[in-house]
């Protein structure tokens, strides 16, 4: 029995690498190989570093091009950045089934938020920035989803909710996402980002689909059906 599925946005229910990375390429701050941020980048993925060090040094990076930052200016960043194929339809018949989705992402709360509004998930959880009265940007918030260790929020949607771990299925992108794979729930890698991301969903031996629909994943949830578009 399927209880709940939850996916990761960025790469997941939305077709764009990363909502940080959003930020970059609109500030014109992105991450070039060999660059700061491309070795700072290695080191949290690495865990070398921590969530809330790397969030204030993106800051640091925006505010070097733009000194004074609106919430506008960062929803600004995602005009364009569409649905993953598939993904309303996926989303909508989950729950007519009666399954409870949610959206655990270490992105962007603003833009996660519009997404979970959007598809009218249940429940969503994301990273993001304080606010002053303004809107005007203070600083990063501390970290609600730690990237490398989201399975933190799945325990909790479980606890919460009544959930026994293997009726859970989670959907991610990257190798850090294998961490909301704990106890006995399910995961199925879905459009690997990064060749490390593939080797990673390998090693853990996970069901990968590789492709751009999110309908593609409906065999590996309920065996032997497809969804239609």
């Amino acid at each position: 029995m399927v209880s709940a599925v939850v996916f990761d946005c960025d790469g997941v229910l939305t077709d764009n690498g990363s909502s940080w990375q959003n930020i970059h390429n609109k500030f014109g701050t992105i991450s070039n190989k060999g660059s700061e941020h491309s070795k700072m980048l290695e080191k949290f993925l690495d865990g070398a570093i921590s969530e809330e060090e790397f969030v204030e040094f993106d800051i640091r990076l925006w505010r070097s091009v733009k000194p004074d930052i609106h919430r506008d200016d960062i929803m600004r960043c995602y005009s364009g950045v569409e649905l993953m194929e598939g993904a309303r339809e996926v989303v909508a018949e989950l729950q007519s089934r009666g399954v409870y989705v949610a959206i655990v992402s270490s992105g962007v709360d603003v833009f996660v938020g519009a997404i979970a509004s959007m598809l009218k998930v249940d429940d969503w959880v994301a990273n993001g920035f304080e606010w002053d009265d303004d809107g005007f940007l203070i600083r990063g918030l501390p970290t609600r989803v730690p990237t490398h260790n989201k399975g933190l929020m799945i325990e909790k949607l479980a606890r919460i909710n009544g959930f026994e771990m293997n009726e859970i299925i989670s959907v991610g992108d990257s190798g850090t996402d294998l961490s909301m794979k704990v106890e006995d729930s399910a995961f199925i890698g879905f459009n690997p980002s990064r060749t490390r991301a593939l080797e990673a969903f390998e090693e853990a031996a996970v069901p990968i689909v590789e492709g751009k629909d999110l309908r593609m994943i409906w065999p590996l949830i309920y065996s032997g059906e497809k969804l239609a578009g």
